[in-house]
């Protein structure tokens, strides 16, 4: 899934305020999905990361970027077997909205 979002902030201030927002980024209130941040690791205004997606006892791996460039934010995300719980387009809603509101 990709998801690329305009920003017209200077790079850094964006970088700083997703690495403070990401965990509220990746909260989904009201899913039965707890989503646990196993690692998150930036490389100049590459960020990679890696989250568990949590279902009852069931658990799969989230794995993605976000690459932060001086117009945009791209965001590519492999939801893997998440995907089958959650559709892609809601995820892609609620990640959308709630990266718009981190660059705002």
């Amino acid at each position: 899934m990709r998801i690329t979002i305009a920003h017209k902030k200077p790079k850094p201030e964006v970088i700083d305020s997703i690495d403070r927002g990401f965990d509220d980024v990746f909260r989904m209130d009201g899913l039965p999905v707890k989503l646990v941040l196993e690692q998150k690791n930036w490389q100049g205004s590459t960020m990679t990361f890696a989250l568990n997606a949590k279902i009852g006892f069931m658990s799969s791996p989230i794995k993605g970027t976000i690459e932060v460039s001086d117009r945009d934010v791209t965001i590519d995300a492999d939801l893997g077997m998440f995907e089958r719980f959650v559709s892609e387009d809601k995820v892609r809603g609620a990640l959308s909205e709630r990266f718009k509101g981190l660059l705002n």
